[in-house]
C-alpha cells in the first residue's frame, strides 16, 4: 500500500500534511533546529523549536545526515523568514534510512563535484534541482512533440533496434551476436520508416534509442542518444518537410515556455524565446562562400564538421538567425536513401545555435535510381532486399528527418555539455551505471 503523502508544492498554511523527502540543509542554533526537506517539487523547511515539539522529536534532529530519508508530518505555518515563506512544525517525524557520511559527491550550490563523479553516483546528482529541472524541460519536450505530431495526423511506431544492416553504413555500427549471425544495434530506424512510407501509414514518427560506435569526445557525442524520427509521404518536395519542422519547433518551445517557468528560472535561461517562421534557408554553397570570406579555406564538397558549423552559426546569429536550415548537401556526402540532383542532393540539416539538431531530406522513392545510387555507393542491393522490395509496389513520394531530442535540451538550457541532459549516458568510457 503507497503511503499518504502530500508534495512540497502543494502545502498550504494553517493545514497539517505529511510529507517525504530527502534531508537538504540542516542547522543547529541550540534551542532552534531545523532543515530543509526536498522531495521533486521543491523544499520545505521544517523547524524544531524546543518548546513546539516533544522531546524525541527534538533530539531526532541531532541524528540526521544530509540526504537522509525522512517522513515529517505536521502543521504548516506562515513564515517571515523561512524559504518560501512557510515552514513545516513536526508533531510526527521518522527516519526512514539513514544516508552514510560523507557523501560521495558535494550536492551544494557553491562546490560542485566533477561530471565523472556525478555520473557515477547519479542517482545523487538527479537530487539536485537543476538536474532535476533539464530532465522536466525534456519530459515537456516530448509530449509536446508528441501533442505536436499527433494533431498532423502522425502515428507513433515502433522498429527493432536490432537490425540486419544500418542505415548510414561504415564503421559506426556496434555489432551483437545474433543467435546464429551477426546483427546491429540501429544508428538510425530510416530504412523501417521508409518502408512503412509504402505499407499505408503515411504519416509516422517514433522516438527511442538510436547507437553511433563514434569514439567522439565531445560535447555532443555519445554512443546512445534518442533520437525522433519522422517521415511523410505524397510530399511534392522537401519544403513540405521543412514547413513541418518549423512548425513543430515553434509548438515545442511555447510549451516549455509556458509550462517550464519555474525550470527555466531554476537554470538561470535568460535568453529562452520562441522562433518566428519560416527559418532562415541557406544553402550549402552558401556556407562555403561564408566560410571562404572569412578565410577558412574550404573546398566545395567537404563535409562541415564542428568547427565549421559554429562559425556559420555564429555568422548566422549576428544576422539575427538562431534557428535555420542548410540544404542542398553534395550527393557524395549523404546516404544513398536521399533523393539526388546531378552533384546536389534534395537535403537539409536544422541547426540551433551553431548546432545540427536534425539531419533529412526528400527520399528517393523509385526503385531503379535507388539501386543505382547503391551501387554507385558501394553498397549491395541484395544486402538491402527487405528494404528494396517495398520500393517495387508502390512507393509514394516521402521525405522526413532525424532529429537529436537531448542535443535540443542542451541548446535550449544552455548546457555545457549533452551528456547534462541524458539520466545515464553512454560514451566511449562509460558503461555502468
Amino acid at each position: 500500500m503507497v503511503m499518504e503523502r502530500t508534495y512540497v508544492h502543494c502545502l498550504k498554511p494553517g493545514k497539517t500534511y505529511t510529507v517525504m523527502g530527502w534531508v537538504d540543509k540542516l542547522k543547529n542554533l541550540g534551542g532552534l533546529k531545523f532543515f530543509r526537506l526536498k522531495d521533486r517539487t521543491g523544499f520545505v523547511q521544517v523547524t524544531g523549536k524546543k518548546s513546539d515539539v516533544s522531546d524525541y522529536i527534538f533530539a531526532l534532529f541531532d541524528t540526521l545526515n544530509k540526504e537522509t530519508c525522512v517522513q515529517v508530518s505536521g502543521k504548516v505555518v506562515a513564515s517571515k523568514v523561512a524559504p518560501g515563506g512557510k515552514e513545516l512544525v513536526p508533531e510526527k517525524m521518522k527516519v526512514v534510512n539513514v544516508a552514510q557520511s560523507p557523501l560521495p559527491l558535494e550536492t551544494t550550490d557553491k562546490i560542485q563535484s566533477g561530471m565523472d563523479t556525478r555520473f557515477d553516483y547519479r542517482f545523487l546528482d538527479v537530487r539536485n534541482p537543476k538536474v532535476q529541472a533539464i530532465m522536466k524541460v525534456k519530459d515537456i519536450v516530448l509530449t509536446k512533440t508528441r501533442d505536436f505530431l499527433e494533431s498532423e495526423g502522425f502515428i507513433e511506431t515502433h522498429t527493432p533496434v536490432i537490425q540486419a544492416a544500418g542505415a548510414e553504413g561504415g564503421s559506426t555500427l556496434f555489432s551483437v551476436d545474433y543467435y546464429k549471425g551477426k546483427a546491429f544495434l540501429r544508428q538510425s530506424p530510416q530504412l523501417y520508416k521508409q518502408i512503412l512510407m509504402s505499407s499505408g501509414l503515411d504519416r509516422v514518427y517514433e522516438i527511442g534509442p538510436a547507437f553511433r560506435a563514434e569514439k567522439f569526445h565531445t560535447s555532443r557525442h555519445v554512443s546512445e542518444f534518442l533520437s525522433l524520427d519522422l517521415e511523410m509521404a505524397w510530399i511534392e518536395s522537401m519544403d513540405d518537410v521543412l514547413k513541418l519542422i518549423e512548425k513543430m519547433i515553434v509548438h515545442i518551445t511555447k510549451g516549455v515556455g509556458k509550462d517550464c517557468k519555474n525550470e527555466l528560472a531554476t537554470l538561470e535561461v535568460k535568453d529562452f524565446k520562441v522562433p518566428s517562421t519560416p527559418f532562415k534557408r541557406i544553402e550549402y554553397s552558401d556556407g562555403v562562400d561564408i566560410l571562404n570570406k572569412l578565410g577558412k579555406k574550404f573546398k566545395w564538397g567537404e563535409d562541415m564538421m564542428d568547427v565549421e558549423e559554429k562559425i556559420i552559426g555564429e555568422q548566422m546569429t549576428k544576422k539575427g538567425h538562431e534557428w535555420y536550415f542548410v540544404t542542398r548537401f553534395p550527393s557524395k556526402l549523404k546516404p544513398f536513401y536521399v533523393m539526388m540532383d546531378g552533384k546536389e542532393s534534395h537535403s537539409y540539416d536544422l541547426i540551433y545555435k551553431g548546432m545540427e539538431m536534425a539531419s533529412g531530406g526528400q527520399r528517393e522513392h523509385r526503385y531503379d535510381e535507388l539501386t543505382h545510387v547503391m551501387k554507385e555507393k558501394k553498397l549491395d542491393p541484395k544486402d538491402f532486399k527487405f528494404y528494396l522490395d517495398s520500393f517495387k509496389y508502390g512507393m509514394p513520394p516521402h521525405g522526413g528527418m532525424g532529429f537529436g531530442v537531448e542535443r535540443l535540451v542542451q541548446k535550449m538550457l544552455n548546457l555545457e555539455n549533452i551528456k547534462e541532459s541524458i539520466l545515464f549516458p553512454r560514451t566511449p568510457d562509460r558503461l555502468v551505471p
